[in-house]
């Protein structure tokens, strides 16, 4: 699981392709409300929807470590993917970091989907 860049914005994009969209804004709401850190999604475009997040982990990463190590925890990013990032900007970690949790929460909408009865 690496980032690149416009990965969170091409990973948005095969979202609206697949109709999966809403269910990964729904997933996303999901398990940032079960770390108890609240974000509101509805009704952003993709590219909002990348700058909250980006926005809410910066400010997590920077005052609220103990929350953000738990989000990561609750959405399940790998621990050595995020641990390895180093101590280098808060900025292009919390970019880096938004990758990884859209990755993982497409992942998980994708999943969902296929195995739905």
């Amino acid at each position: 699981m690496t980032h690149a860049p416009g990965q969170g914005a091409a990973l948005l994009q095969n979202a609206l392709n697949d109709n999966l969209y809403a269910d990964l804004i729904v997933q996303l709401q999901k398990d940032f409300s079960r770390a108890n850190v609240p974000l509101a999604l509805e009704g952003l475009e993709a590219n909002r929807v990348i700058a909250a997040i980006t926005e809410k982990c910066y400010v997590l990463l920077m005052e609220r470590f103990e929350d953000y190590l738990n989000l990561m925890y609750i959405i399940d990013v790998p621990e050595d993917v995020f641990s390895n990032m180093g101590a280098g900007d808060v900025v292009e970690a919390s970019k880096a970091i938004t990758g990884l949790i859209l990755q993982r929460e497409f992942q998980k909408v994708v999943l969902k989907r296929k195995y739905r009865t």
